[in-house]
């Protein structure tokens, strides 16, 4: 009797422990696919610029252009320097909302563009070529990640051997045109204050002008960025619409408008063959221009304001211009 007393006790030890072992079980299980989302969750935001396009940026600035955008001017070399400043400090989510990261972009550039306008007619356009080089220094700073690194150099370079300008009357001109950025710049696919995007880029290009005769202006530059593998990661960002637009007067020398950007990312991007979603990229940006023109050269400034931001960095662009013709 004993013996068969012994063989129950045991058995009821063994159940005990069996349970106790499933519920430690249980836990070890919850506690690791707790910790398994909180690392997720970490990763996401510690790689924050893994949004809208690969790092969030685009091969193209946006608001470059703005008075007589569409005016190819009269044969002759055109060199112009554009001097920006985007300082952004917030970073925004699909639903348009803040993400709660610390996180700080600043992004310094001069940019050489040269344009040659030839005397050849093509289709009735003036023909014409150019070819912009941009020097940038990049700092970014995430800090859940500890992140703070700074990038300087040439960054990609952007061209055109075909620029074509009709000018059907006084008041209305057209610019078309197919650029291409080269991956030429410095870039560290572990870095994402690289200032290269290490992919090719190239977009058809329209841009329109209307000024009536008492100097009113509407001009705007359309264009279709079409982005490339980026061989390193593998990473396709997607397809881009990107809209330069201004609104303003010409009264003498002085011109004074209302400038700015419309972005939107059109289709997805793809990731080693996977469709990346819901991350596609949108801002509109807006804010004053004035530019003085004497002789064969202007002046301008101007200031853009980000708002509608899905996605990418919300920030504001200041812009200093400067143009000499030969």
């Amino acid at each position: 009797m004993d013996l068969t007393f012994n063989n129950k006790e045991e058995e009821e030890v063994k159940r005990v422990a069996k349970r106790k072992g499933n519920l430690a079980m249980k836990r070890i299980h919850k506690f690791l696919v707790v910790g398994g989302m909180v690392c997720c969750a970490a990763i996401l935001l510690i790689c924050p610029m893994a949004h809208a396009t690969e790092n969030g940026g685009s091969a193209y600035v946006g608001g470059n252009e703005d008075f007589m955008a569409g005016a190819l001017p009269p044969p002759g070399n055109y060199p112009i320097l554009y001097n920006v400043y985007y300082t952004a400090d917030k970073l925004m989510d699909d639903d348009g909302d803040e993400q709660p990261i610390d996180f700080d972009l600043n992004v310094y550039a001069s940019v050489l563009r040269f344009i040659h306008v030839t005397e050849i007619k093509l289709l009735g356009a003036d023909l014409a070529w150019h070819v912009i080089v941009p020097f940038i220094k990049q700092d970014l700073e995430i800090g859940v990640a500890n992140f703070d690194e700074s990038s300087s150099g040439i960054g990609d370079i952007e061209f055109s051997p075909l620029v074509l300008g009709w000018h059907f009357s006084k008041n209305m001109h057209l610019i078309g045109a197919v650029d291409v950025w080269a991956p030429v710049g410095s870039y560290d696919e572990k870095d994402p204050s690289s200032i290269s995007r290490n992919y090719w880029t190239m977009a058809p290009i329209l841009a329109p002008t209307y000024i009536s005769d008492s100097g009113f202006e509407v001009s705007a530059k359309i264009q279709y960025l079409i982005n490339f593998e980026n061989s390193d990661t593998e990473y396709t960002s997607g397809n881009e619409l990107v809209i330069d637009y201004l609104i303003g007067q010409h009264v003498g020398n002085w011109n004074f408008g209302v400038n700015g950007l419309i972005y939107k990312q059109i289709t997805d991007d793809d990731q080693d063959g996977d469709t990346v979603d819901a991350n596609k990229g949108q801002c509109i940006s807006i804010g004053p221009a004035i530019q003085y023109n004497y002789k064969n050269m202007f002046f301008n400034a101007k200031a853009q304001f980000d708002t509608a931001v899905r996605n990418r960095p919300e920030g504001q662009k200041y812009w200093i211009k400067f143009m000499y013709a030969f």
